[in-house]
């Protein structure tokens, strides 16, 4: 009944003034009952938007290969969700061994162009003087050593589908340039080429380096990190979403058994380790710690 509500209020708003009427009563006040039930109701509308953003994520993750457990992590995927089929840029970013390129592959699988090739390109991992060739391609007698017929870039491969960059703050400023037409023009120019070739590409850029401050110490284009940057989506680093942590140490676990053939498994206290570290190296660094247990322990 309405008074019976009204009496278990009365008692919890009590119970509260109680709680911290010995404290400082000017960092605590005392509050009223109109005030407890406006933060009540609070409490409620968050725990009720968390609670969405959980059940929107969970639909597109059963389709997936990603393992989610924590809030932050499930923010992270609904908002990745939001963009997927939205035919734009993306740029993620987040420390090494978060899973920048599975949460540029989750996009890929839930957007317009899953039937499309997702191709993906480590800006970092490839020489300053090849990346250009790499991504744009070059005709035949453009340089000494080239194919005679020339070759096609990542954008001409990938066209009708999805580019993948990781690590784009690695890419030498003479290339940002071409890039950035490539993005706003939708075509790019061979080396050695002098026409220019239309392509229908969507580029998910990801880095693990500050692209703003870069761009305030002259090392990144500021035009080409504000056409990246349409969907900001960022990955937290393992340490602060540490409800993931068992889950995919299970996950880990089963799959190196699996490939080990073995039957290992982890103690109470493995647990509590693996949950109390803070993880530098993030899941790759968990991946490889449960694989190095399961080929190097006795149980």
């Amino acid at each position: 009944t309405t008074t019976t509500a009204q009496s278990d209020y009365d008692r919890e708003v009590d119970a509260y003034n109680r709680r911290y009427s010995s404290e400082a009563t000017d960092t605590i006040p005392s509050i009223t009952l109109d005030e407890f039930t406006r933060m009540t109701q609070k409490n409620e509308q968050v725990q009720e938007y968390e609670e969405r953003i959980k059940a929107m994520a969970q639909q597109n993750i059963n389709q997936s290969q990603l393992l989610v457990n924590d809030p932050r992590m499930y923010e992270t995927i609904y908002k990745a969700s939001k963009v997927a089929d939205k035919d734009t840029t993306v740029l993620i970013q987040g420390e090494t061994g978060t899973g920048k390129e599975m949460l540029a592959n989750f996009i890929h699988q839930n957007s317009l162009r899953k039937d499309k090739i997702l191709l993906c390109l480590n800006c970092g991992a490839i020489s300053k003087d090849l990346i250009e060739t790499e991504l744009f391609g070059y005709v035949g007698g453009a340089f000494t050593g080239g194919l005679p017929k020339g070759k096609p870039g990542y954008f001409e491969i990938a066209d009708g589908g999805t580019l993948f960059l990781d690590e784009i703050g690695e890419l030498p400023f003479n290339v940002q340039m071409k890039l950035l037409r490539t993005l706003q023009e939708k075509e790019i120019i061979r080396v050695g080429a002098g026409k220019p070739k239309k392509v229908d590409v969507r580029v998910i850029a990801a880095t693990n380096r500050n692209l703003m401050q870069m761009v305030e110490q002259n090392e990144f284009r500021a035009d080409l990190y504000y056409r990246l940057n349409v969907v900001n989506i960022e990955i937290p680093p393992l340490r602060e979403r540490r409800q993931d942590i068992v889950p995919l140490a299970n996950l880990f676990l089963k799959r190196f058994n699996d490939k080990f053939k073995t039957n290992k498994s982890l103690s109470a206290y493995s647990y509590k380790m693996l949950e109390d570290y803070d993880w530098p190296g993030n899941v790759r660094e968990l991946k490889n710690t449960i694989e190095k247990m399961v080929i190097l322990s006795d149980e």
